[in-house]
Order: structure tokens, then C-alpha cells, then sequence
């Protein structure tokens, strides 16, 4: 397609999202080409926004950046914090008059969806509506998650660019319905807009800024809305919870654990402790550290330290995991000891109580409650069934 055509479906295919939606991808009211009666004849016997009332909002037990209230006439009101506001139209609905123009429109049923936002893609596995997903902003080699890489090589799901740089035509060939973005895309804006003028709705997600690793897990909730499964999502749910229930339940053991990784310019990367993993190092029965940094102002989870500083805030832990997401897994302890000698004085390195994560564990979300399960086994169990445990494994 030379760029002059594609223009030209760019133009064709605003003119149909102001047709259909009857709102802009943005939410506002949808510049019409048609006379002022016209207008009003095609909106005669639509539900008026105003006069809607809400029926029941969604329980959460853990997530505080997302809300979901239901509406009349099944509409459900998805508010994301700092992202904006989202309204689900239910399949051969009208959407109603006098929508705020600060709302985005998102129809269902959701065919085709070009999702950028990885951590959301294990969710949609566990809702068993993989095939809701057709555009991937991550390649099969970049993904961890199996059933997503498989779809890929099958061809049941495409790379459709990542999201500072996704392939327009593809999308808008494949007659995308909805961009799910992580909160990168505000790196990059004018991709947010192009996808709006093409009539795609752009969702942000902000799971990621679930200070508690039960409410990433809880945005199962969110999108079982879009998918019509919320059924399904309360009971995958209450599971997790189940499985939880003994190890949370259970007394502190009283036992430190430094969670980190060494840059390659020798810092030493680690969680702040309000963050989600110290978060489930505490519900597994362990105790973060370090804890007594001082922590910069801005919003990431994590700071780095030089190695002196970590080696007088941590080296006394009783547990190390190391973090293999950005350097690769690590095999045995001399790979360790390598990045640094001073860790060969960690009490945990004297004692044989050094773990690496597997680099599966960051884009598989519902595995948070798994993890937690992981690290209350190695700290309530000397020798602990490596058999048993899924996303550690030990260094020796």
C-alpha cells in the first residue's frame, strides 16, 4: 500500500469510527457530515448518559488503580487512575447521548486486539481468550509466556510493531478494536493519537502500579469486563486466594531476604521497600531488605546502590535472590561471586541460601501467587523439593 492510499485509509477509517462510534476514539462527540435532522433522527431512541444510573460497582480486594461501576442497559464504567475512563458497550447497543467527551468508547465484542502491554497477556491466557489477541507488540522471541510465543509461530497472532512503533497498516488491516498500551506509550503520544484517529480506542493500563502483587493479579477483573467473563475471573480468582490462604496465615519466620540484581556498571539495583516484591517477601513470611535506604523521589520501584552501601544494608540477610530478569539466569554461585567479591562475605553465600528467579516470572502475572508460595517454601523448609517450586531455583 503506497502512502497516498493509506491516507486515504486513514481518512475513510475516521469517517467510519465518527459513523459507528458516535464518538471519537477519545469519547467526544463525532464530527458528522449530515445535516443537523439527520443527526437527530439517527440518535432518536438512544439512552440519554444523564438519565443512566449506576446498578453495582465491582468488588475489589486488592487493587486500588482501577474501579469498574455497572450501569442500566449493561453498560460498565471502566475508570483507570491517572489514565482515564472507559465505557464498555455491550454487543448492538447504542452508545448513549451525551457521553463526556474525556470517555473512551470500547464495543464489544473484542475480536482483534493489538496488545503492547506484556503483563496484560497472562491474564488473557488464564480467561482462555488468547484468541481475543490477534496484534502483539512483542515478537515471539520476546516472549516467555508459551501459549502467546506458539500463537505467533502459528501465525494465530501477529508482531504488529512495538508500541513507539507499531505497523499502522497491519493494525488497521486487521480491523483492530482496541490497543491495550502500558503507561510507556506516554513516552510516546503522537502513537496514542494516530491510533484515535484511526478509530482504535487506546487503553492505558497501570497494573504495574499495584504496590501489592495481589492487586496485579486482580486485573483479571478489568478485562474479564471486555471479554463478558467476569464469572470466570471471580472464581481463577478466589483460587489464587485459596491457595494463599495457609502461607499468608502463617506467623513471620523472622527471616531477612535481599532481592537485587548488579548492573553492568557494578551498581546494584534493588526494590524499594513499599514496592510489590518486598510486598511478597512479607506475605510469605520473610522480612525485605534492605529497609533503611533512603528512597528518591521519583516513581520507579527501584533504586540503585553502590555495592558498599548494599554490603552494610544486606549482607547479614539470610536469604539472597537474585534477579535474573534483565542479565539472564544465573547457573551456580561462582557466576554470582563473579559480578562481585564482596558478596562471597554475605552470610546467605556462606550458608548455601542463594536463589535466582526464573525470567519467566515478570510477564507471568498470575504467577505472583505462585512466587509468594515459592519463597515461603524456601524459608520454611531446610532442603525444599526444587521440584516443587516455580520460578526459583538455587545456586550452588
Amino acid at each position: 500500500m503506497g502512502k497516498g492510499t493509506f491516507l486515504m485509509a486513514i481518512a475513510a477509517a475516521a469517517l467510519v469510527a465518527a459513523n459507528v462510534w458516535g464518538c471519537s476514539a477519545g469519547g467526544s462527540a463525532a464530527a458528522d457530515s449530515e445535516t443537523g435532522n439527520k443527526q437527530v433522527e439517527r440518535q432518536a431512541g438512544k439512552e440519554s448518559w444523564s438519565q443512566l444510573e449506576i446498578d453495582h460497582s465491582m468488588a475489589l480486594a486488592y487493587a486500588d488503580q482501577f474501579s469498574v461501576d455497572y450501569y442500566d442497559g449493561g453498560f460498565a464504567m471502566i475508570t483507570i487512575k491517572d489514565s482515564g475512563r472507559y465505557l464498555a458497550v455491550p454487543e448492538r447497543s447504542d452508545i448513549p447521548d451525551g457521553l463526556p467527551e474525556d470517555v473512551t468508547v470500547v464495543r464489544k465484542p473484542l475480536k482483534n486486539i493489538y496488545l503492547a502491554a506484556t503483563s496484560a497477556m497472562d491474564l488473557f491466557c488464564s480467561l482462555d481468550s488468547l484468541d481475543s489477541v490477534t496484534l502483539s507488540g512483542t515478537d515471539a522471541l520476546g516472549w516467555y509466556i508459551e501459549e502467546a510465543r506458539q500463537a505467533l509461530e502459528d501465525g494465530r497472532m501477529v508482531y504488529a510493531g512495538k508500541y513507539n512503533t507499531p505497523d499502522y497498516e497491519l493494525i488497521l488491516s486487521k480491523s483492530c478494536d482496541l490497543a491495550i498500551e502500558s503507561t510507556m506509550i506516554d513516552h510516546s503520544p503522537e502513537v496514542k493519537e494516530q491510533l484515535r484517529q484511526l478509530g482504535i480506542p487506546v487503553l492505558v493500563e497501570r497494573s504495574s502500579y499495584e504496590s501489592h502483587p495481589l492487586g496485579r493479579m486482580e486485573w483479571l477483573k478489568l478485562y474479564a469486563v471486555l471479554l463478558d467473563k467476569e464469572e470466570a475471573a471471580n472464581t481463577i480468582f478466589e483460587e489464587q486466594m485459596n491457595k494463599l490462604e495457609n502461607a499468608m496465615s502463617q506467623e513471620n519466620t523472622g527471616k531477612t531476604v535481599a532481592f537485587f540484581y548488579i548492573s553492568s556498571n557494578g551498581a546494584v539495583n534493588v526494590r524499594k521497600p513499599g514496592d510489590y516484591v518486598a510486598k511478597m517477601i512479607e506475605l510469605a513470611g520473610g522480612n525485605y531488605v534492605p529497609r533503611n535506604m533512603m528512597e528518591n523521589e521519583n516513581a520507579l520501584s527501584t533504586m540503585n546502590m553502590q555495592m558498599e552501601a548494599f554490603y552494610a544494608e544486606a549482607k547479614d540477610a539470610d536469604y539472597i535472590i537474585y534477579n535474573s530478569t534483565i542479565d539472564g539466569e544465573l547457573k551456580s554461585l561462582d557466576e554470582l561471586i563473579a559480578k562481585s567479591g564482596l558478596l562471597s562475605d554475605f552470610k546467605a553465600v556462606k550458608e548455601g541460601n542463594v536463589w535466582c528467579t526464573e525470567k519467566s516470572l515478570f510477564q507471568e502475572t498470575m504467577g505472583l501467587g505462585t512466587m509468594i508460595l515459592d519463597i515461603h517454601k524456601i524459608l520454611t523448609e531446610e532442603e525444599p523439593d526444587q521440584s516443587e517450586i516455580t520460578y526459583l531455583h538455587r545456586l550452588r
